[in-house]
C-alpha cells in the first residue's frame, strides 16, 4: 500500500509530453495542478478517463487548474491516443516510470487471477503552493473527473 501523499510537497518531474512539448511541474507552482496516472493509452478505462478530463478541460481552466495525465506510454503513443480521440489534455511520457515511482503509483497488480507489475489508477490535485492538497488512488473512473473538478473549484 502506498503512503498518503495529502500535504506533502508534490514530487517534481520534467517529462516529454504529446504534441513535441515537455512538461515540468515546478514550472506550474503559483497555479492548481491536476496529475492523474493511468495504465496505458488506448485501453478502455484510460480511454473513458482521458475523455472525460477532455471534456471538463473547460471547467477546470474555469477553475484555473491545469490537467496532466501521465503513463509509461511514449509520447508518440500519446500522439496516436490524443488524435484517436481528439483529447485536449496534456499526456506525459514516463518510460522510465521516474514520477510513477516518486507518487508512489507503481505496484502489482491482478486482473484475471494473473499477478504483474503496473501502474495503480490515481490522481493528485496539487494546490498553487505546490503541495499535495488531495489524492484518490485506486480510481473508479465512472464519476471520477466530477469528483476532482469539485475538489479543484472549491481549492
Amino acid at each position: 500500500m502506498a503512503k498518503a501523499m495529502t500535504g506533502r510537497i508534490a514530487p517534481d518531474f520534467n517529462l516529454a509530453t504529446n504534441g513535441g512539448g515537455r512538461v515540468r511541474l515546478s514550472d506550474l507552482r503559483g497555479k492548481k495542478v491536476v496529475v492523474y496516472f493511468y495504465p496505458a493509452d488506448d485501453t478502455h478505462g484510460c480511454t473513458i478517463e482521458a475523455i472525460d478530463f477532455t471534456k471538463a478541460a473547460g471547467a477546470f481552466k474555469a477553475a484555473a487548474t491545469e490537467i496532466i495525465g501521465i503513463s509509461p506510454d511514449s509520447e508518440a503513443s500519446h500522439d496516436r491516443f490524443a488524435a484517436k480521440h481528439k483529447l485536449g489534455i496534456t499526456l506525459a511520457a514516463d518510460p522510465d516510470r521516474e514520477a510513477i515511482e516518486a507518487y508512489g503509483v507503481w505496484g502489482e497488480k491482478t486482473m484475471f487471477g494473473r499477478r504483474f507489475m503496473g501502474v495503480e489508477r490515481a490522481t493528485f490535485l496539487i494546490g498553487t503552493d505546490g503541495h499535495i492538497a488531495r489524492e484518490w488512488r485506486k480510481v473508479r473512473v465512472g464519476g471520477h473527473v466530477d469528483t476532482v473538478l469539485a475538489a479543484a473549484e472549491a481549492l
